[in-house]
């Protein structure tokens, strides 16, 4: 569709919905299949998301911009005031709010501290609730999820989703449109995140490192793009650092003989080129950086303010 088009049509939508939801709820994940693209850096681990990234929905009848929160946590650090901040504005800002609600396991403390800081916003804007992973769901624990949404939220639009099959995310955009105020697209219509590529590059590594190592190294990884170059329109070279806070966990992420660094860059080069749809050649070093995640200055250099 030409974007003309859009801009004739009187009945357009556009603006943005905050994601919102406690950590490894699915969020991520929702959004890479909605835009049919992997931007978003998905694992088992929580807090994967950690930067408020955008992901661009355009439709025949809308534009969707999705603001992919940080996971709502009580911080440790202040990497993690940071992100909880983020995910605090990302509702006070956005046009609609998607809250996300897994029932294939217990609803947890923090389900139910986040719906009772969502309440007062279903004053103000339209709510949408999706709970999701229905395809793995237990009677008990979808009992216990609309059990919360009814005594919260009794007049938001609830639905039950799965990324994983694809059930009533249709509908779901169908619900999230109707949220947006009437607008003219207000990104190019192929435009489908904020990120550049080399950001998207980096949460990829950062994502295989988190699902190949194990225990408390992954939160304490960062990684630094130190070179995207691309050589042509098939090839691209990235140096790229990982940054720890120990030596012992620069050890682990190494590992023996190197053979944990090489798993780590041969899952993130392969999500790379899948990504960019070119060649990567992709170096990989490791640094430690003591306590960054506690240093306002570290946490500026790698773009967490």
């Amino acid at each position: 569709m030409e974007s003309s088009q859009h801009l004739t049509n009187t009945d357009y939508r556009a603006g943005f919905i905050a994601v919102i939801g406690k950590p490894n709820v699915g969020k991520s994940t929702l959004m890479n299949v909605l835009l049919q693209q992997k931007i978003a850096a998905v694992s088992p681990r929580p807090q994967t998301t950690r930067k408020q990234q955008l992901g661009i929905l355009t439709t025949e009848k809308a534009q969707i911009i999705f603001v992919d929160t940080p996971g709502f946590h009580t911080p440790r650090h202040k990497l993690g005031e940071k992100m909880l901040k983020a995910a605090l504005k990302a509702i006070e800002d956005a046009d609609g709010l998607l809250f996300l609600l897994d029932v294939s396991e217990p609803l947890t403390q923090e389900d139910s501290d986040l719906a009772n800081q969502l309440q007062p916003h279903q004053m103000t804007k339209p709510l949408v609730i999706a709970l999701n992973k229905i395809d793995i769901a237990k009677e008990e624990f979808l009992a216990q999820a609309e059990s919360l949404v009814g005594k919260h939220f009794p007049n938001a639009k609830v639905l039950q989703i799965s990324c994983l099959r694809g059930d009533n995310l249709d509908r779901l955009i169908d619900l999230l449109t109707e949220c947006l105020p009437v607008s003219e697209p207000l990104y190019p219509e192929d435009q489908i995140t904020d990120y550049y590529e080399r950001e998207i590059a980096a949460e990829l590594i950062r994502e295989s490192a988190l699902h190949i190592l194990r225990d408390e190294v992954p939160h304490g990884i960062a990684v630094r793009i130190d070179q995207y170059q691309e050589k042509d329109e098939n090839l691209v070279v990235i140096d790229a650092t990982m940054i720890v806070e120990k030596e012992t966990h620069k050890a682990i992420v190494i590992g023996a003989g190197g053979n944990m660094i090489k798993k780590i860059g041969t899952q993130a080069r392969q999500e790379i080129e899948a990504m960019s749809g070119r060649k990567v050649f992709l170096n990989l070093h490791v640094k430690v950086q003591k306590n960054w995640r506690k240093n306002d200055t570290y946490l500026k250099w790698l773009g967490y303010t």
